[in-house]
Parts: C-alpha cells; structure tokens; sequence
C-alpha cells in the first residue's frame, strides 16, 4: 500500500481532475460553466443559466469526491499540509458559501455519476455527511441541481424522496 504521502497526493489528483470531470459534463448540458480560479472560494465551479425572463441565474458549485457518502465540510486540509497559516478552518457548506454540492462518484476508470445536494438541503440536515444509499433520487437529478436556490421545490421534492422527514401532521388519528 502506498504511503500517507503518495495516498494525499492521489487524493489530491483525484480532486482537482473530478473538478475538471464535472465542468465537462455540466458544459455539455449548460454550456456556460467554469472552474472558479479564487483559491480561498468556498465553491469550485459556477453554473450560469438564463432564466426564463432571459436573466442570467449563476448558481455556485462546491465538488466533493464521493465513495460511499458526500461530505458537506470544506477547509480542511490532510497530510503534510495540515498546518492552518491563512486561518481558514473547517466549514460545512451553507447557502452563504454554495448553492449545491456535487459529490462525484467514480465508478470506474472512465465513468462518474453525480449527486446534486442543495445546500437548502445541507442547512435541514444538520450534518457533516450523508450516504450515497441515502440520495438515489439526488443522482443525475437536472431538476434538482436547477432548482437548487428553490427552497419550497428543494423541500418538497427531499420530502417525496425520502430524504428529508415528512410534514408532521396536525391531526393525531
């Protein structure tokens, strides 16, 4: 097995190419999509689409890598690089840092799926992560990832799926 040092350097590979990877796939159905070149962003890609009004809708992208769940938390660094200089600390992602967090799931060498998660969504949640077992209807989900800045859509639809707890009832039969 490869040491820690050369597990963090693929692990960092593995990151920035999954950037790369999402902007590709998210160019190929939006076509105006971008790495965000601000080192201290809490996002990584920005998405802009007209409205139906024609007004331009940007909407902010974190990627996270996902195995088995998607973490919802930023600015941590590992490995060698552990050391905080520029007093950036762990963060999980909110509707103030992104609007939506991409996890990328490698399937194999050449195939990734992706999971759209709002940050609406994180804020319910009240967590650091969540299962890829727990957001099957998240995958691949284009409806989601543009209505992410919908609270009452997000909500509703997270409710439908599961994901989030139904509307407890007023009426106890």
């Amino acid at each position: 097995m490869a040491n820690s040092e050369e597990r963090g350097r693929q692990a960092s590979v593995d990151g920035f190419a999954h950037e790369h990877i999402v902007v590709g796939i998210l160019m190929k159905k939006y076509q105006n999509v971008s790495l965000v070149d601000l080192p201290l962003s809490p996002y990584d890609i920005i998405i802009v689409r007209k409205d139906d009004d024609n007004t331009e809708d940007i909407i902010r992208a974190q990627v996270k890598t996902a195995k088995n769940s998607v973490s919802f938390t930023g600015g941590a660094r590992g490995g060698v690089d552990r050391e905080y200089k520029s007093g950036v600390k762990t963060y999980r992602q909110s509707t103030a840092t992104s609007d939506v967090v991409i996890g990328i799931q490698p399937i194999d060498n050449n195939t990734y799926t992706l999971y759209f998660l709002p940050t609406i969504l994180i804020e319910h949640l009240n967590q650091q992560s969540i299962s890829i077992n727990k957001i099957v209807d998240l995958r691949e989900n284009y409806f989601i990832l543009e209505n992410c800045k919908n609270e009452e859509v997000i909500i509703e639809k997270c409710r439908e799926y599961g994901i989030l707890a139904s509307t407890p009832s007023l009426f106890k039969s």
